[in-house]
């Protein structure tokens, strides 16, 4: 399924906080990854389809530093084939107790045009990644390879991160907040909807610091209905 632009931009103007309740309507509960945050916080927003990478624990006889010299080494071929505007997604078993990358792959990907990255685990380098105007989300810091704690073994099979599941072309977004999944399915008709509740709330909020009440105004009453027409004829919006 092709992921329109416009929903792209829709999407980058909503908070994962205004996601969450319009995915809730629609029956699910378990789409925000906890426990991640993002290492700089003037990175972009993060949106797009996610192309995903899956960690198993490391086997000492099978993860020693020699793998890397291998092109065919899952970790590196999920760097060098995660699509431009797609989210590298990483299954780390939310342990961040070895790096699941580092700033060189994190730079690789940001040149290649990667919306961004996430895991359940922890990024090494974080200093550098810091540096780059990259929304990349992790647990904590961790300055081990990946090799210590993780085995690279799927890409872009179904994954859980941080308990969330994750299938490949799910929209992944991304504010201040966290990391919100977002089957890829009805993403068109999530944007659409957010984009008007985002409206919605930019509107309670303004009246709410002029002093009002928020009984009959959230959720809106019929009076507050019709005010909340005509705020957004004048506005614009």
């Amino acid at each position: 399924m092709t992921f329109a632009e416009e929903t792209r931009e829709k999407l980058k103007t909503v908070s994962t906080a205004t996601l969450t309740t319009i995915l809730l309507k629609r029956g699910l509960r378990n789409v925000f990854i906890h426990g991640i945050h993002k290492i700089n916080p003037d990175a972009p927003r993060l949106v797009g389809p996610a192309f995903t990478l899956r960690y198993i624990p490391a086997r000492e006889d099978i993860d020693h530093v020699g793998v890397f010299t291998d092109r065919t080494h899952p970790q590196r071929r999920a760097i060098e084939e995660c699509p431009p505007g797609h989210v590298l997604v990483m299954d780390s078993r939310k342990d961040s107790t070895a790096a699941s990358a580092g700033a060189i792959l994190m730079t690789r990907l940001y040149m290649r045009e990667a919306a961004g990255v996430v895991t359940d685990g922890g990024f090494r380098d974080t200093p550098d990644i810091a540096k780059l105007p990259f929304a990349a989300y992790h647990a904590a810091p961790s300055a081990p390879t990946n090799l210590i704690r993780h085995h690279a073994l799927d890409i872009n099979q179904p994954i859980g991160c941080g308990d969330v599941p994750v299938y490949p072309g799910d929209i992944i977004v991304g504010d201040d907040e966290g990391v919100v999944v977002i089957p890829a399915a009805m993403a068109k008709e999530v944007a659409d909807e957010a984009v008007e509740q985002t409206a919605f709330e930019d509107f309670v909020e303004e009246r709410v610091k002029a002093g009002r009440g928020i009984f009959g105004l959230y959720p809106p009453g019929p009076e507050a209905e019709a005010e909340f027409r005509e705020w957004r004829r004048e506005k614009g919006r």
